[in-house]
Order: structure tokens, then C-alpha cells, then sequence
């Protein structure tokens, strides 16, 4: 794999990194705003403040997922793997990794796996 897109990649990744991290604070913020802000309401707002609260949970937890995939994208690099498909060894194409950055996998492995989890 040519070693400007793999630096181009890496500079992606960090920058996907960063933008992932103050998204998680901005939410850690948000929803420390939005527990302190409860009184004891009627049963719509607390229902409302309910489903406010876990879709910021179900953000982050997106969001920790997708961090834990750049991170492990990161290491690949320093360990010279990236763009390595994780089942078959086979060279994970430059379209694939400009769309997912942190792929895992082929297309045609990820697609097998896709298939098999229907």
C-alpha cells in the first residue's frame, strides 16, 4: 500500500479521533445538564427527560465503539497491518478505507459475515 495514503489515512484517523472525543465531552456535558436539570415533573416530562437521556447514552455508546475501531486502526499502522483484511490477509481496497477508515475487513469478508448474521 503506498505510504502517502497510508499518512493521509493516519491523519484521518487522528483527526476522526479528536472530532469523537469532544463529541463525548460535549455529551458527558449535556447530559450532566440535563440530570441536574430534573424536578419532580408530571409523568410526560419525565418520560420525555427518559428518552433524552438514553439517546445520548446510545450515542456514546456509538460513538466509544467507533473510537475503539480508530484507535485500533492507529495501531495497525504502527504495526505496519493496516489495510489488512483481519480474515483473510488479503489488501482491504483504498476505495473501501477512504469510505471506513478503521475497515476491518475486505469487502468480500465483511459481506460474508453480513450474510451469515441474516
Amino acid at each position: 500500500m503506498n505510504k502517502d495514503f497510508i499518512e493521509k489515512m493516519e491523519k484521518l484517523l487522528y483527526s476522526n479521533k479528536k472530532e469523537i472525543i469532544e463529541e463525548l465531552t460535549k455529551s458527558s456535558k449535556e447530559f450532566e445538564e440535563l440530570v441536574a436539570g430534573m424536578d419532580p415533573k408530571d409523568v410526560a416530562d419525565v418520560a420525555s427527560d427518559d428518552i433524552d437521556r438514553k439517546m445520548l447514552e446510545a450515542k456514546g455508546s456509538a460513538a466509544l465503539k467507533k473510537l475503539k475501531l480508530i484507535e485500533s486502526a492507529i495501531a495497525r499502522i504502527k504495526q505496519g497491518k493496516y489495510g489488512l483484511c483481519i480474515k483473510c490477509g488479503a489488501q482491504i481496497s483504498e476505495e473501501r478505507l477512504q469510505a471506513i477508515p478503521y475497515a476491518l475487513q475486505c469487502i468480500q469478508c465483511k459481506a460474508a459475515d453480513e450474510k451469515r448474521n441474516r
